[in-house]
């Protein structure tokens, strides 16, 4: 049994599907969106080494999608580019609203510390 504040499903054949932590959860307009589903859309895109999704705040929505993004070497890419990738193929309440270029993270002992990137996307906005 795994306990790590998991959001998961269960089909009608009994297939357990994990849709990502409760806490890396965004509510997005009412829906549920989980960061890790978008990071793993990103991933494919050719000119992205990683990507981490946080919430950002947005009067409408409450919450709307921003995409912390490490291109790999020698690639280059622009926010309305990363954008366009992900029309028409995740539900527009999905799409990031931000896309913003990192070559480094911030870092704990051994992970990405996505509460400092949501705290940068939350100062960015407001000014």
């Amino acid at each position: 049994m795994v306990q790590d504040r998991g959001l998961c499903s269960l089909d009608e054949e009994g297939r357990v599907t994990y849709h990502g932590r409760i806490k890396d959860m965004l509510k997005v307009g009412g829906e549920n969106v989980a960061a890790v589903e978008i990071e793993g859309f990103l991933s494919h895109h050719p000119a992205i080494q990683l990507a981490q999704v946080v919430s950002a705040p947005d009067n409408k929505y409450v919450e709307v999608p921003a995409a912390f993004i490490q291109l790999k070497e020698g690639m280059s890419s622009t926010e309305n580019e990363i954008i366009e990738f992900c029309k028409g193929q995740l539900s527009s309440f999905k799409i990031p609203r931000y896309v913003r270029f990192v070559t480094e993270w911030p870092m704990s002992a051994t992970k990405i510390q996505k509460i400092r990137l949501r705290e940068q996307i939350a100062a960015e906005i407001r000014g």
